[in-house]
């Protein structure tokens, strides 16, 4: 045992999981298929289960213990990509810029000895978006994007929407909301800094019915987002059953698994509302799972073509 760690010893190459309800992810039956498929060796997965928003000191020892463990490899963090970032940064012997950037890690690796941390959202939230947003869709439509939580997913979100190599192609207004106000002005001032020049608006909502209202005020062709959780890692949802989505909108669930209560009230308004796309968490899954694993392995996992296709199908084979 590693001295005064409440964590087992790895006995084999092991890739944690660091979240909530980790024992319910997909992951759990389709890491052993890709590793298989990717010739990882005799690996495993493990959960780390954390309430939200932890004490420090409880991801510190889980920091500490990965980094001390020899066959204990990484980890992917979902969920509490800030916290922990903000509890061990001093734990961490190098942080990716985009890391640095964020305030957030959602990959830890090793080089040897060295521990390392990556931000892989904002390249991976990025990759899903374009898997089902019409090219030039901002550019064509002038609409809006609402994302609803204003944690790491929504920070990495808008970072990548904001990217001035999109040119005219972004959106015309950013709307975060959150039920608490820390949150809300942490991003404020991350997009302050950014300075991307597109109009942003920060709503408290400590009530569903608060993003209802933001939703009914949106334009056209806009993109709401569920980015908070709930639906997963809580039951519910940011929106009431009340709400009404903008016509052509394009509704993102984060979540791919849960009571998804989110997605069921956009499937039930679809209709009525003429939404144009609805999509899960699913893409989003593959692409955040697939980043972290080729940064913990030390390989090569390419983002598109033959072998992504490949990962994709074993995964949605596992898929209840």
């Amino acid at each position: 045992m590693i001295p005064t760690s409440p964590y087992e010893k790895a006995l084999k190459p092991t890739m944690y999981f660091i979240g909530v309800t980790t024992a319910k992810s997909s992951i759990m039956k389709v890491f052993p298929e890709w590793a298989k498929y990717l010739g990882l060796g005799d690996c495993v997965m493990k959960g780390m289960d954390f309430k939200s928003h932890d004490e420090p000191s409880a991801y510190r020892e889980a920091v500490d213990f990965i980094k001390k463990d020899p066959l204990s490899l990484g980890a992917l963090v979902t969920t509490h990509k800030l916290d922990l970032l903000k509890a061990c940064r001093d734990q961490f012997d190098q942080l990716d810029p985009l890391a640095e950037m964020m305030h957030e890690i959602s990959s830890i690796s090793k080089d040897n000895s060295r521990l390392l941390g990556h931000a892989k959202d904002p390249i991976t939230s990025g990759l899903s978006l374009e898997a089902f947003l019409p090219a030039d869709h901002w550019k064509q439509t002038g609409a809006e994007a609402f994302i609803m939580g204003a944690g790491g997913s929504c920070i990495a979100l808008s970072w990548h929407m904001m990217k001035p190599e999109h040119g005219a192609n972004r959106p015309s207004k950013i709307i975060v909301s959150n039920r608490s106000e820390p949150r809300l002005n942490e991003i404020r001032e991350f997009h302050r800094q950014l300075n991307s020049g597109i109009p942003t608006e920060y709503v408290l909502t400590p009530a569903p019915e608060m993003n209802d209202e933001v939703c009914r005020r949106l334009k056209p062709g806009s993109l709401i987002v569920n980015a908070t959780g709930l639906g997963k890692d809580a039951p519910g949802s940011p929106l009431t059953d009340a709400v009404r989505f903008p016509q052509d909108s394009i509704v993102w669930e984060f979540n791919y698994r849960g009571d998804l209560l989110f997605l069921r009230q956009a499937r039930a308004r679809q209709q009525a509302d003429r939404i144009r796309h609805i999509e899960d968490g699913w893409i989003y899954f593959i692409h955040g799972w697939t980043r972290v694993i080729a940064e913990v392995f030390h390989i090569d996992i390419p983002t598109a073509g033959p072998v992504f296709d490949e990962l994709s199908r074993i995964a949605a084979a596992t898929r209840q």
